[in-house]
């Protein structure tokens, strides 16, 4: 109480400035932290296989989120030398022809699907393979300028963490070839009852003829537009050289 009788409360809420300080800077560690985690994400699966992706998980969490219980992911792991060498060649002609000089970003691509793209019409992409394994391995489904930066990330992390035969191999793995099944070990299987090292040109050109859309179509049961998608596969992988055009990376 004041000499004049005034009661004086006092803010015991307050927080004292050093306190605050403290506590702005254990803030400015998060960007820190995170560039660390991803980066030692990045650099552990230089080594080891992943037992799922994202997009497995997402994948299984929207078929459980629609009542499908019978839904099952098929996901078998083989090293690259353990697959028939037209399958990676295929994937290579199919969907990135300058994988073994680019670092991450094709920007010739991206510069043909911008003038298509202002042309109108259908929407063409120019992700890379190394853009595609970041966003399946790493991130979730959708579409956000948050996630497209981390995708950028995780592309940059990729590149330089990773041999190029590295990030095929991991692209062969988690790709989707059907609805559920993911990698080529998975696909022979279920597709043809075989093992991936005994792919035949023809079927791995399929395989990389269903990867714009698996869940619409069958490497299994080709309609008209995959026979074409995977006659013209097989011509670009033998004019960029067969499976020497990958051996060198």
């Amino acid at each position: 109480m004041g000499a004049g009788g005034e009661q004086y409360k006092v803010d015991t809420d307050a927080v004292p400035a050093p306190r605050r300080r403290w506590r702005w800077k254990r803030l400015l560690w998060l960007p820190v932290l995170l560039v660390g985690f991803s980066c030692l994400q990045v650099l552990v699966l230089r080594f080891v296989d992943p037992p799922l992706s994202m997009v497995m998980v997402w994948r299984y969490g929207e078929a459980l989120g629609q009542g499908d219980g019978s839904y099952r992911l098929h996901y078998q792991w083989r090293d690259l030398q353990q697959m028939a060498p037209s399958l990676p060649i295929s994937l290579v002609a199919a969907e990135d022809q300058r994988f073994p000089d680019h670092r991450g970003f094709d920007l010739q691509a991206i510069e043909k699907a911008r003038d298509h793209n202002a042309r109108g019409g259908r929407l063409r992409g120019a992700s890379t393979i190394s853009q595609q394994v970041a966003k399946n391995l790493f991130l979730w489904q959708g579409r956000s300028w948050i996630r497209k930066g981390l995708e950028v990330w995780y592309t940059v992390l990729i590149e330089a963490f990773w041999p190029k035969q590295r990030i095929l191999e991991m692209y062969a793995n988690i790709a989707e070839f059907g609805d559920g099944v993911y990698g080529a070990q998975a696909a022979a299987q279920t597709f043809w009852g075989k093992d991936a090292a005994r792919l035949s040109p023809a079927e791995s050109a399929r395989l990389a003829a269903v990867l714009p859309a698996p869940r619409r179509y069958n490497a299994a049961r080709p309609g008209p537009y995959v026979q074409r998608r995977a006659a013209w596969i097989q011509r670009q992988a033998r004019q960029l050289g067969g499976a020497g055009y990958l051996q060198d990376d």
